[in-house]
């Protein structure tokens, strides 16, 4: 069994830059619903 590939981290270098991404990512969203809640009230 290899174990090296599930140390790998796709399509990011680190998983630094996962947690990034994400924290960003849900950042954006809740400005973007915030945006929606604020035109649709």
């Amino acid at each position: 069994m290899m174990q090296d590939d599930t140390n790998k981290v796709p399509l990011f270098k680190s998983w630094n830059q996962w947690y990034v991404f994400v924290l960003v990512f849900l950042v954006l969203l809740i400005i973007l619903f915030s945006i929606f809640t604020k035109a649709f009230s």
